[in-house]
């Protein structure tokens, strides 16, 4: 890790080498991860693909070169984490909780979860505690600008009495990466523990996520893109500054454009309701029990 504390103009080329370290990136295969995963890869960094869709990932694995290896991991179904994680038998310096759906209708999780919120937080808030006694770095949680509109109903996580809406779910899992992110942190500091929890957001960038839109939202999202969005190797660098530069835990990266959709990765803000302590243990509290996992390192 270098100890730059440099928040501007921040490209590829101050990516600190990484050679030596060992990064896991959930949702590898294609979009911001697969940007990540190469970027690492290109550094030095012995890369793990952590997927869902194995043959996929091994192509693209193929082409980034260098020393990577794909995994299976399905975020949506616990056995699978917990199967992924027993097996993990190696220190890991960085774990970067990238994959996550968008846009999606209202159907199950195998363990019978909303499917943003059981994906997106659910399945790495399980993966981060079943994996923190063997990362020696910091935990990176790709959260998006949605969280902003959003808001989290402790009440109803897995939208069985609300009127679904797949933007509104999405936002909520979005909220709830910061707010684990600031709870991990929160639990790292009190346990005496170096590692860093941080989040990054892409700002927008074309990525996978669109592809549940329907076809003229789709469209209309592609045309949009190309005026205002990133490219995902662009998209990926707030996740890169975020997991190699000297930025304290809980920070939260982005870009420093207009709006926070384009430009280089900078520190960046967030809601207010993303910065609310009390829910923040609230919903780590209520993840451990729909888990069934729990922070394992000791606590005063």
């Amino acid at each position: 890790m270098t100890t730059s504390t440099r928040t501007t103009s921040w490209t590829l080329t101050d990516l600190p080498p990484q050679r030596g370290r060992t990064v896991l990136v959930t949702g590898a295969g294609g979009g911001i991860g697969l940007e990540t995963a190469r970027a690492l890869a290109s550094a030095g960094a012995r890369v793990v693909l952590a997927v869902r869709d194995v043959d996929t990932a091994r192509q693209a694995a193929d082409r980034i070169g260098g020393s990577t290896e794909v995994l299976r991991l399905d975020l949506a179904d616990l056995s699978s984490v917990r199967r992924f994680a027993a097996a993990w038998d190696r220190p890991l310096d960085i774990l970067v909780n990238n994959a996550g759906v968008a846009n999606v209708p209202l159907l199950r999780t195998r363990d019978g979860f909303e499917p943003h919120f059981g994906t997106n937080h659910l399945g790495h808030f399980a993966l981060t505690n079943l994996l923190l006694p063997r990362i020696t770095g910091r935990v990176v949680t790709v959260a998006s600008n949605a969280h902003r509109r959003a808001s989290l109903d402790l009440d109803d996580l897995n939208w069985e009495r609300r009127p679904y809406r797949a933007a509104a779910a999405y936002g909520q899992s979005k909220l709830a990466n910061l707010l684990f992110t600031r709870e991990l942190q929160r639990r790292l500091t009190a346990s005496g523990s170096a590692l860093r929890a941080v989040a990054a957001h892409p700002g927008a960038a074309t990525t996978g996520l669109n592809r549940h839109l329907g076809p003229v939202m789709t469209l209309v999202a592609a045309t949009v893109g190309r005026l205002v969005m990133q490219s995902g190797p662009a998209g990926a660098l707030p996740t890169l500054f975020a997991a190699t530069e000297d930025i304290p835990g809980a920070s939260y990266a982005g870009p420093d454009g207009r709006g926070e959709q384009r430009g280089h990765p900078t520190l960046v803000g967030r809601s207010s309701a993303a910065e609310d302590d009390a829910l923040a243990r609230e919903l780590w509290d209520r993840s451990e029990d729909l888990t069934g996992t729990a922070y394992p390192l000791p606590l005063p």
